[in-house]
């Protein structure tokens, strides 16, 4: 992969250029960037989706952790649980109050759970329920879901991204436990569910200049995503990108961040280590 430089010309597809200007390769050191295909990434990877791998959260962990990757959207959690990566600032996949795509399925009241089945692809949103759970002295046992199709047969399920958005959608018979919303109610603070982990011991300037463009285009060309983008239907998309998520990471975020190592460490979660930001 090559790092890109920008050469003025229009006409050309969205997601391959930044304003009118076409991204072309040049002969610079390379970059591998990691990504996940959630319609809520998208803001964050316009312009630059033809350079990127596409994987779950727990896979893109694994890839950075064997320094398969330079850069990856990855869960909160792996950065806080593995002091190896520098965290980009200013940029974040966020929530202040219901996320929607972040959800506890459950038939049973919450206080008769002994198990929770859990989405595969789930990092921090794993650590996000235990710690609410906790807070509620409930601490039952954690195990992955065998496919997603099993879901609706749950009793206790803990889906996120896209298949947490169908199965909201879908006829089911669960209440729903939205986590963003739960963390809200008990901090008074966003949530941060995704950051950008730069890995250590590389010069990344331009990778970090990359992103943070990518990241300007996506929110300057929002309503063109809302049109757009094939997952879900337009309404629905709209909706949850006005109202239910952000992409900033500013002073209310990094306090949430504080709050969560504080309680992911009350509840021997860790060792959990202080986030590294880097500009």
């Amino acid at each position: 992969m090559k790092t890109l430089k920008i050469i003025p010309q229009a006409g050309f597809a969205a997601d391959n250029f930044i304003g009118c200007h076409r991204l072309e390769a040049k002969p610079e050191p390379e970059f591998r960037i990691g990504s996940v295909h959630y319609l809520n990434a998208a803001p964050l990877t316009r312009g630059i989706v033809s350079e990127l791998v596409f994987t779950t959260p727990a896979k893109l962990a694994g890839m950075l952790r064997r320094n398969e990757l330079d850069a990856a959207l990855v869960s909160l959690t792996e950065v806080l649980l593995n002091d190896r990566y520098d965290l980009l600032e200013d940029i974040a996949i966020a929530s202040f109050g219901e996320v929607y795509s972040v959800l506890l399925a459950h038939r049973q009241p919450l206080a008769g759970a002994k198990e929770i089945f859990c989405d595969p692809a789930s990092l921090t949103s794993v650590n996000l329920l235990k710690v609410l759970l906790a807070e509620r002295g409930l601490k039952p046992e954690f195990k992955p879901l065998e496919n997603y199709a099993a879901a609706p047969e749950k009793d206790f399920v803990l889906l996120i991204g896209d298949r947490a958005i169908e199965f909201q959608r879908s006829p089911h018979s669960h209440e729903i436990l939205d986590l963003g919303a739960a963390w809200s109610e008990l901090t008074n603070l966003p949530f941060v569910y995704a950051v950008w982990a730069l890995r250590r011991g590389i010069q990344n300037q331009a990778l970090r200049r990359e992103l943070r463009a990518a990241k300007h285009f996506g929110l300057e060309t929002l309503e063109q995503i809302i049109e757009t983008r094939a997952e879900f239907d337009e309404a629905f998309r709209r909706d949850y990108f006005e109202w239910h998520i952000h992409y900033h990471l500013g002073e209310d975020e990094k306090r949430a961040i504080k709050r969560f190592c504080e309680l992911l460490r009350k509840h021997d979660l860790g060792p959990v280590f202080e986030p590294r930001y880097v500009s």
